[in-house]
């Protein structure tokens, strides 16, 4: 009877197990982006509208209504969780549309949510937190306004002729051939809302310009959709600030301006580019090392869902922000519902203006549709399964980004655990060990001359790494001495600046369910009775844990002590132990706040003001960050700081994470030719923390156990097939593990 209890139990836990991965993948499709034949369809509703009287986005006018952007609009929580927990029927695909309408008295940037997809008839305006408006001002830039100012420059330029030719040695911006000039162009575009004016330094145009600044900056004002009446506010030339190039120019030609001469301009000795040079050790007639998999690969991949060793989740890459992982589970159950990249900025210090104003803030140039083709074998192993995306941005047809996304299994040459049992007599009692292989999601953004390298890592212990590694090239500017005040003078002319690299994340956990807590831990000593010497005490930690109750307490700024572990656990569950079940966060990061709080253009990006923030879940907070806020971070549309405000109650609730990280870049010698990722990667784990009741990596069948037999002869113990090939090895499995003196 007690057999077939248990029979029956383990029926009805296969039963649910297999219902829970059923509706997983039925409720995937929900956060799959747009596909072409959506994104077209949409376009065509739109454009057939009459009153809104879109037209081409590639049409160089400005005065024009044109959509900027486009990507999926995610369906409320509690709808999409009715597919994934219940399989019921998915909530309509609706698509988030951006439309800047200028052609009209008072120009505008409004949002539309437009569905049902793939057939859609109808549309509605898409508000914001508090229904704040969208500056037009604040719009990100477009190739449009890109082609009135690469006009202006030439205009410029051709005054500047003479001074930017003796400068360069040869490069112009105009009728060049191989020796010409480009631009790199700052934001935030100007000091207070409703201003678009930016800073915009010349740039040699050869491999690496970003590390060639010429020292030559201009100021511009394009707020006038009219290019015709955008001039130049200020120019800076050798650390001297001129309110005209007409100015300068007549203050070079009479010598009451210092001339500066670049030094000449060596094609073959190019130090920014990665033809290598120098001296190597390492053999070039062979291949280093390279991941196989012997069998094939063990990860199951249908179209947005993905599954292995225990885990299941849906992706997506926003075209705004980037990469974004729904419907996190391990054995069925959620561990999270969302985990997404929000935001990236990189607030920089320096000596020339461009450099003084430069505080980017990624998103606001789609950072997300920013995700170009990944190389076999570098960015990925060879092996990966790599994923087309397609975008929407700045475009009158969906654009395919190949093998901009890839998936692979790998080996982390450490193994997951391992131990060595001494017998203390040259010998071993037993030795076991559990090889550490991981899943890796992986994308990259790349805006303008940085690389991010954007990773989701899924251990087989119900580990999940969330990481970055920042690579590219620096943003150098003109090198100056009181430059040294803020950075490193890398080659001639040139400074790289310093600065800080913040990244948001939002974690929406669902911890044996949606109704959490939240928990910070710390050690205190205690000081008592030695109960076995009573003349002598002890002093020892303890744990010391203080639930936090309110948004405003779980708010754990800069600047302050953060706490050894920070805890989230469902109260109501426990596991075998009588704990409750939980998981942590664990951060590794270098960050720090970049500007005071509340100065300028800090509110816009409110969420570096913490490490670690929590707040109760709502549709209305779906990121911490838009679009809008690099060109209008003074008022901006999406504040974090509303998250918080009203400090509401976070205890047995729907709660969300939002995670800082980041590092400081003080660039150096070694930055060139540019940025390498060892020492610039951080991000957080999620860590269960007595979510299970042992580790559930045992389920691995890879372990190998080594015990000597009665003779002393290692006697091996395994679960999986030896692999013995030319791709791998050609030497079996050995191990003797006896030591002894020689």
């Amino acid at each position: 009877m007690r057999s077939l209890c248990l029979l029956q139990l383990i029926f009805l836990s296969f039963c649910a197990a297999s219902r829970a991965r059923d509706w997983a993948h039925h409720g995937a499709p929900m956060f799959a982006d747009l596909t072409v034949r959506e994104m077209k369809a949409v376009r065509s509703y739109l454009h057939d509208i009459p009153e809104m009287g879109l037209v081409s986005a590639h049409s160089k006018d400005l005065k024009k209504n044109s959509i900027l952007l486009m990507e999926l609009h995610v369906p409320r929580k509690h709808e999409a969780l009715r597919a994934l927990d219940r399989g019921q029927a998915r909530p309509p695909r609706q698509a988030r549309v951006i439309v800047q309408f200028g052609n009209q008295t008072k120009p505008n940037i409004t949002e539309f949510i437009v569905s049902p997809l793939p057939s859609p008839n109808s549309h509605e305006v898409r508000t914001f937190k508090g229904d704040k408006p969208i500056s037009f001002e604040s719009r990100p830039i477009t190739s449009a306004e890109y082609h009135h100012i690469t006009d202006i420059l030439e205009k410029i330029s051709t005054k500047a002729h003479k001074l930017l030719f003796e400068l360069t040695g040869g490069f112009t911006f105009t009728n060049c051939s191989d020796r010409c000039l480009t631009f790199s162009d700052i934001a935030p575009r100007g000091l207070s809302p409703g201003e678009r004016r930016t800073w915009i330094m010349l740039q040699k145009f050869v491999e690496g310009y970003f590390i060639h600044p010429v020292g030559f900056e201009v100021l511009i004002n394009h707020q006038d959709l009219d290019p015709e009446k955008w001039h130049v506010e200020k120019v800076w030339y050798n650390s001297m600030y001129f309110d005209s190039v007409d100015e300068l120019v007549a203050k070079y030609e009479s010598g009451d301006v210092a001339k500066v001469k670049l030094p000449d301009h060596d094609e073959d000795d190019l130090f920014s580019t990665y033809i290598p040079r120098g001296h190597s050790n390492t053999a070039t007639n062979i291949h280093g090392p390279k991941l196989v998999e012997p069998q094939g690969p063990r990860y199951h991949i249908d179209k947005n869902f993905v599954e292995y060793a225990g885990w299941s989740f849906a992706y997506r890459v926003r075209s705004s922000a980037g990469l974004q992982v729904y419907d996190l589970r391990f054995n069925g159950e959620r561990i999270a519902y969302e985990i997404s990249l929000q935001e990236a900025i990189a607030i920089y210090s320096g000596d020339t203006p461009a450099a003084m104003q430069t505080k980017y803030i990624d998103a606001g140039w789609a950072m997300g549709s920013s995700t170009y083709e990944l190389a076999p074998g570098i960015d990925c192993p060879e092996i990966a399964t790599f994923v087309d995306l397609y975008h929407y941005f700045d475009t009158d047809k969906p654009v395919r980004h190949k093998n901009a996304l890839c998936i692979f299994e790998m080996t982390t040459a450490m193994p997951l655990r391992r131990h060595f049992n001494s017998n203390f007599m040259g010998g071993y009692n037993f030795y076991g060990g559990l090889e550490n292989t991981v899943l890796v999601m992986r994308t990259t953004s790349t805006v303008y001359n940085y690389d991010y390298i954007w990773d989701f890592h899924f251990f087989q212990n119900g580990v999940v790494e969330v990481k970055v590694s920042a690579t590219g090239y620096i943003h150098a500017t003109f090198f100056t001495p009181n430059g040294l005040h803020y950075g490193t003078k890398v080659y001639n002319y040139v400074l790289g600046n310093l600065h800080t690299h913040l990244v948001h994340y939002k974690v929406d956990l669902d911890i044996a369910g949606r109704e959490n807590s939240f928990e910070s831990i710390n050690l205190k000593f205690v000081n008592f009775t030695n109960p076995w010497s009573p003349n002598d005490f002890i002093v020892q930690s303890k744990l010391h844990r203080i639930e936090h109750k309110t948004e405003r307490t779980a708010a754990f700024r800069f600047g302050k002590k953060f706490p050894r572990y920070v805890h989230f656990y469902n109260a109501n569950e426990k596991n075998k132990w009588g704990h409750q079940r939980g998981y942590r966060i664990q951060l590794n990061s270098h960050a720090n706040s970049v500007l005071p709080r509340g100065w300028k253009e800090e509110n816009g990006i409110s969420w570096t003001r913490y490490s670690l923030a929590v707040t109760r879940h709502k549709d209305s907070e779906a990121s911490s960050s838009s679009i809008y806020n690099q060109n209008d971070p003074w008022e901006p549309v999406v504040s974090f700081e509303d998250y918080i405000r009203n400090n509401e109650d976070i205890v047995n609730q729907d709660l969300v994470a939002w995670v800082t990280v980041g590092f400081l870049h003080v660039p150096h010698s070694e930055d060139i030719p540019n940025t390498a990722t060892p020492g610039n990667a951080v991000g957080f784990f999620l860590r269960p923390f007595n979510f299970f009741d042992e580790d559930p990596s045992l389920a691995s069948r890879s372990t190998v156990i080594v015990r000597p037999d009665k003779d002393g002869k290692p006697k091996v113990q395994r679960w999986t097939p030896e692999v013995v090939g030319h791709c791998v090895t050609d030497k079996p499995f050995f191990y003797n593990g006896t030591y002894a003196g020689v």
